[in-house]
């Protein structure tokens, strides 16, 4: 990097508080307190979202620990191989609803099975980029607005997710050729 760049985001984030400062002064808007009022009220966020976040990383690390996910995987994988799905990705697609961190680390584990360049990776990479953490997002954002009954977004959210997997898998023998 040149240095000219790196002395300029040096700067930018102060840059960037001290205009927001001047501006609150400007407007006579009472920045101290209404930063006190933001960050009570991104406190109480986070505790309301609390419980369900460790209901999620609980049941991540038992699915994970308890071997279920391979069971899956296994029952999975003749079916995924008949319809042409790279049987590599199949945990991926079983996890990445559940567990960002998890499918990275399948991901990465992908990488250096196949290698990147493989369809299995080029499937992997653009399901890992096109899918959603589908029960993180849900617990964090339902959980902040306090909604219970998810009704269809469950549902809904997974065949998304599955959606994204089969054309993921298409996209990659269309653009790749394998």
């Amino acid at each position: 990097m040149s240095s000219s760049l790196t002395s300029f985001t040096a700067y930018l984030i102060p840059s960037v508080v001290v205009i927001i400062l001047l501006f609150g002064m400007v407007k006579r808007v009472p920045v101290f307190e209404t930063f006190l009022a933001g960050a009570k009220e991104g406190l109480h966020s986070c505790v309301s979202i609390l419980p369900s976040l460790i209901g999620l990383l609980m049941a991540v690390h038992m699915l994970q620990a308890s071997g279920a996910l391979d069971l899956f995987t296994q029952w999975i994988t003749p079916l995924a191989t008949q319809i042409g799905f790279p049987p590599e990705v199949t945990p991926l697609l079983l996890l990445r609803p559940v567990s960002g961190s998890g499918s990275t680390a399948i991901l990465t584990q992908i990488f250096d099975q196949c290698g990147p360049d493989s369809l299995a990776g080029w499937t992997a990479s653009v399901m890992a980029g096109s899918t959603e953490t589908t029960f993180y997002a849900i617990a964090v954002y339902y959980g902040a607005v306090g909604i219970k009954k998810t009704r269809h977004t469950i549902p809904a959210a997974l065949l998304a997710d599955f959606a994204c997997g089969v054309f993921a898998v298409l996209t990659t023998r269309l653009f790749f050729g394998q």
